[in-house]
């Protein structure tokens, strides 16, 4: 049995993975595990939640998928992607998926860009039929400043971990993503030592990769990688 395990971001839920979780359901019939951690979900409760039970949700699920799977293969998506790593480098892992991981964070140029993009949009009043804008709004207006804290522990916690990641790894990055800039796709190639890596850029997608215009070629790289013979 193959078992997939697929994390979501900061402030997320599984939603942000979902088009490729519901395609891998849909073309397989592997067991997926996709949990959502403390404070998190369509309801954030963010308060008083740490890193460290971001990350022990998701190494429990992830233990719990491999006591079931003969082959484990994990995707992570932005802070999912640093936490798929950490697991990957602790426990190993038959292939790595790394969707706008987090590395490093915030690409001023590309958001005032958006933010630009907004004001037109707010002008011409269509901002409140935007889902993607709707949703970012709604996690800025529930996000503590200690769990943004949290999340920035997380990230220098688990940097260290991709130097000794061996599985095969598949890179992600939108080249219009304003949370997470290229540079963290590039520090990922050069910092993990794995024999077979791969490194794909979308030029037109933003942070929600997943659901962005280039969801489609996205999927295809995400399922090409999975199925190929290691």
């Amino acid at each position: 049995m193959i078992g997939c395990l697929c994390l979501h971001g900061f402030t997320g839920s599984p939603y942000e993975v979902q088009p490729v979780t519901d395609y891998i359901r849909d073309h397989t019939d592997w067991l997926l595990s996709v949990p959502t951690y403390p404070g998190h979900g369509e309801k954030l409760k963010l308060r008083g939640i740490t890193h460290k039970l971001w990350i022990d949700e998701a190494e429990s699920a992830f233990l719990e998928l491999r006591k079931k799977s003969d082959t484990v293969y994990i995707l992570g998506f932005s802070m999912g992607g640093m936490i798929g790593g950490y697991l990957a480098s602790k426990y190993g892992c038959d292939k790595l998926i790394l969707l706008s991981a987090s590395a490093y964070y915030m690409n001023p140029s590309q958001m005032v860009k958006d933010i630009k993009e907004m004001v037109v949009k707010g002008m011409q009043g269509n901002l409140k039929d935007d889902e993607l804008y709707q949703r970012y709004r709604k996690k800025f207006l529930e996000t503590p400043l200690r769990a943004t804290f949290e999340f920035r522990k997380l990230v220098k916690t688990l940097k260290p971990s991709f130097q000794t990641i061996h599985a095969p790894t598949l890179i992600v990055q939108g080249e219009s993503d304003g949370l997470v800039p290229r540079k963290s796709a590039e520090y990922l190639y050069k910092t993990i030592p794995a024999q077979k890596k791969k490194i794909c850029y979308l030029k037109e997608s933003k942070h929600m990769i997943c659901h962005d215009v280039e969801k489609d070629q996205l999927i295809e790289e995400v399922f090409q990688f999975l199925m190929e013979q290691s």
